[in-house]
């Protein structure tokens, strides 16, 4: 299971105690959101993406939509998210459970700015009905990534 995964991916920072896991499912904003206890905008939802024939992945605040204009204007190309087939092969997680932590080598991960007024958001840990609380420089760290991006806007 893809959450061992990132249990296991996170040792290396001691963070791997402090996965939640939920008794319902957590596979959208608004059902992370409730299995948390926090506004939808504190769900770090993971998008992901095919740019050049690689896997991409967008962390942004989960009251965002990624705008076509700016998306293109960063990527040179159009927005093309990966079936739930793709997500799996490409990125390591499935469906619901996305998360840019212990995911497949050559995914490329980008964090949107959306998430930066946040002290702490929730990402998914691997699993529907997992996430873990990080602040932004643990997504940082925890991702690999200190790619910042702004490919969303407001709903």
């Amino acid at each position: 299971m893809a959450i061992e995964v990132v249990r296991e991916y996170l040792k290396q920072w001691g963070a791997q105690q402090r996965i939640l896991e939920f008794p319902v499912s957590s596979a959208t904003v608004e059902l992370a959101a409730q299995a948390v206890g926090c506004e939808p905008a504190r769900i770090a939802k993971t998008l992901s993406f095919l740019v050049d024939d690689h896997a991409v992945l967008v962390v942004a605040a989960g009251d965002q939509k990624v705008d076509n204009g700016k998306y293109k204007a960063f990527f040179h190309t159009k927005a093309k998210m990966l079936s739930a087939d793709q997500v799996t092969e490409l990125i390591g997680h499935a469906v619901g459970g996305v998360c840019p932590f212990g995911v497949k080598d050559g995914v490329e991960i980008y964090l949107d700015e959306s998430l930066k007024r946040f002290e702490t958001v929730f990402p998914a840990a691997g699993s529907s009905n997992s996430a873990i609380e990080v602040t932004m420089e643990e997504l940082e760290q925890f991702s690999g990534s200190d790619k910042w991006v702004d490919v969303c806007k407001m709903k």
